[in-house]
């Protein structure tokens, strides 16, 4: 069965539903309403054959699709998007702009299944209803072994898995503020913690560095000709 019939299937067995297939890859995605998401995990353990579950995940999609590089050959230099306070380089408190598009749905918890009796792998995604307070129901009564994953996606992106045995912060301080793999906190923080030899006891104090982005890596295509090219226009330009 190639990622496509089997795409199909899917669809077929589950109608409200959407299947994508990532070519060449090959994955499958289906993605789900939120109230569904439980009964369709169900559905892909015992009809068909996800016995493992892989990984749990969040994902917050403000500001997907925006690029703060511009990676297109140019005859004006390699200028780099920096200014404005796109996602993650602002202080907190502060909100970020700049994004390309302000997504109809924020955030969505994603599964990962593996099946050993087919060996085949599916990618399950659903969008919280809220993004003020995103909802979607715990895995663990269908894999237990999501309890972990459900945990640190509530951490690190604060959504909540309804019906988790014990949704509790798993990475982060216990009195850690925010969600940091929120798209709307800053990069730098939120406060500074270090040991204060007067007072003996670890401290809180305000980020005392500036926002910044860390810059990536971009790999540029050939631009000797559109720098020639632009040159001699300029040049031309000066001659007249």
């Amino acid at each position: 069965m190639t990622a496509q019939q089997f795409a199909d299937l899917l669809v077929a067995r589950f109608e409200d539903a959407l299947a994508v297939v990532a070519e060449p890859r090959g994955e499958v995605t289906l993605e789900v309403a939120p109230g569904q998401w439980l009964a369709v995990a169900q559905a892909l353990r015992d009809e068909f054959g996800f016995e493992q579950l892989v990984d749990v995940s969040g994902v917050d999609y403000l500001s997907y699709g925006s690029d703060e590089w511009d990676t297109d050959v140019s005859s004006e230099g390699f200028s780099r998007g920096v200014e404005g306070k796109s996602a993650g380089r602002f202080v907190w408190g502060e909100q970020p702009n700049g994004v390309a598009a302000t997504p109809e749905r924020r955030f969505a918890a994603v599964a990962h299944l593996l099946s050993y009796q087919h060996n085949r792998r599916v990618r399950l995604r659903t969008f919280a209803e809220s993004d003020d307070l995103p909802v979607v129901a715990s895995l663990t009564s269908v894999w237990p072994g999501s309890d972990w994953f459900e945990r640190e996606a509530f951490d690190l992106f604060g959504i909540v898995f309804e019906g988790h045995p014990d949704l509790r912060r798993i990475l982060t301080d216990y009195g850690f503020v925010g969600h940091p793999f929120r798209k709307d906190f800053p990069l730098i923080g939120n406060v500074e913690v270090r040991y204060d030899a007067d007072k003996k006891r670890v401290v809180y104090e305000p980020v005392s560095i500036e926002p910044r982005v860390g810059v990536p890596r971009v790999i540029r295509d050939d631009a000797r000709y559109q720098t020639a090219q632009g040159e001699a226009a300029q040049s031309a330009e000066v001659k007249k």
